[in-house]
């Protein structure tokens, strides 16, 4: 399983980013292989509208099957991860990406 975080940065001790789609960066990690990836978003950071979809097409690229964010994706961003049959957990966004992985495993995250 692919399971993708909000982050301010590259590392699994990075702090989660309680937004998702200006979020900094995604770590992208992968249960099978134990692999630890990150993907750059920080282009969107310039963009006055449409953050939202250019991040979902940059997360869909990577096709996780679990998000992991702080406050969660705005409407029509949740519709569309949704749609991706992405779920969605919430409630991560004062953790840092491995604390909020043990969240996740321990079902103490909201699923939306």
């Amino acid at each position: 399983m692919k399971i993708a975080f909000t982050t301010k940065g590259t590392e699994w001790d990075s702090p989660m980013d309680p937004r998702f789609g200006r979020t900094d960066y995604f770590l992208i990690y992968n249960e099978e292989n134990d692999e630890l990836t990150s993907i750059d978003n920080t282009d969107v950071a310039e963009i006055a509208h449409g953050a939202g979809p250019r991040t979902v097409q940059k997360l869909f690229e990577q096709k996780p099957d679990v998000l992991i964010t702080g406050n969660g994706p705005g409407g029509n961003a949740a519709m569309a991860l949704k749609q991706g049959n992405i779920k969605i957990f919430t409630g991560a966004g004062t953790m840092t990406a491995k604390e909020a992985y043990e969240a996740y495993k321990n079902n103490s995250l909201e699923k939306i």
